[in-house]
């Protein structure tokens, strides 16, 4: 096995041996890299996909692991994803070879881990238990997929916690009109939270909103984007979620509000953001607000839940509220419809109904006859 440099075009190769699946001694020459850390990072990929047994160690393996998957995901996605690796399960697993970690290997990791306390104190949540034991068994399933280990042994150990259902908060619509003339004074800020309350788009989607999203004439806002800050930096990228791509009808008063809004930034550019408030603003004008208007507290995420609530209430189906919202399937909206206690109540108020109307015919069949 070597890395070498071919002094004639300056490119550096790989000449390599390794025994085919009949178990016959094979050499590999693979050229044309111009960096030798390529030809080395080439080497190891080959070699790995050539060892039906995968005989290293595991903290050897999820460097490759990591090599594969970066370019794939999201940077936010790989970074929870490394910082699971490197504090949770590297340092438990990296010295013995990943051909050799049994199903009781991890769940001896399994205990361990729910043994450990968090830095602050109390215990790691159920779905925080879930998404570690989930980050190994694909560390797993990807030596499985792509370099010929024989089994999974997280899957085999079975899951470690469960998905905890989150809390949802939401204001009705007269919570929200009280709440927005109380921050009316701050045009921006009003601006925001109406695009939020009335769409039901998200923190993010909203902040990457620029004048060439908006269509006045059909009436429309397109999401194709979404914006966070990341190391001091300005990242605008793709969607949370294939559906999030999408175009949302909004109501005349909205158009006309936006339309006045832009009319009064100046100079703006059809590329330039509309909202050059951060996350935080947005947490404190919803404190500010809150409090002016006599109103619970909620998350400004919680807007988004506002809407879907209310479209609920209204009597549209989880499908076009989906569409609306960008939600990837009917389920994650229908997790919804508890937020207005009201919807049961006239669900039992027409059962009843129907009984008293269905008893009444019952009994003037009877006098017929």
């Amino acid at each position: 096995m070597a890395v070498l440099k071919n002094e004639k075009t300056g490119k550096w190769e790989v000449r390599t041996r390794y025994r085919d699946y009949t178990g016959a001694k094979k050499q590999k020459t693979k050229r044309g890299f111009d960096l030798k850390r390529e030809a080395e990072a080439w080497e190891r990929d080959f070699l790995l996909r050539q060892n039906d047994d995968l005989n290293m160690k595991f903290g050897d393996f999820v460097e490759q692991y990591r090599q594969d998957i970066k370019p794939r995901v999201r940077k936010s996605t790989y970074d929870t994803k490394d910082h699971m690796l490197r504090t949770k399960i590297v340092p438990y697993f990296k010295d013995r070879k990943i051909n050799e970690i049994t199903v009781a290997d991890v769940i001896k990791w399994q205990t361990e881990i729910q043994s450990n306390e968090k830095k602050h104190g109390g215990n790691f949540s159920s779905t925080y238990l879930k998404s570690i034991h989930a980050q190994l068994s694909a560390v797993f399933n990807h030596a499985v997929r792509y370099y010929g280990l024989q089994k999974n042994p997280a899957r085999d150990a079975g899951k470690m916690g469960a998905e905890e259902s989150k809390e949802m908060d939401f204001w009705t619509l007269e919570e929200y009109l009280k709440f927005s003339e109380a921050i009316a004074d701050k045009p921006q800020s009003y601006m925001a939270f109406q695009v939020l309350y009335w769409t039901g788009m998200r923190e993010a989607e909203m902040l990457a909103l620029t004048p060439a999203d908006i269509d006045f004439t059909k009436k429309t806002i397109r999401i194709n984007k979404q914006f966070h800050r990341e190391g001091g930096q300005d990242i605008v990228s793709e969607p949370k979620t294939k559906k999030g791509k999408r175009t949302v009808v909004i109501p005349d008063f909205l158009t006309d509000e936006l339309r006045n809004y832009l009319d009064h930034i100046y100079h703006i550019e059809d590329d330039q953001r509309i909202f050059n408030i951060s996350k935080s603003g947005l947490y404190h004008e919803m404190e500010r607000g809150s409090k002016l208007a006599g109103v619970k507290r909620i998350r400004t995420h919680d807007l988004r839940h506002s809407h879907i609530s209310l479209l609920i209430d209204r009597g549209f189906s989880a499908l076009a509220i989906g569409e609306r919202v960008g939600h990837e399937a009917e389920r994650i909206t229908y997790r919804y419809a508890h937020l207005f206690p009201t919807v049961q109540t006239a669900m039992a108020k027409r059962l009843d109904e129907d009984l008293k109307e269905a008893f009444d015919v019952s009994k003037i069949d009877g006098q017929e006859e």
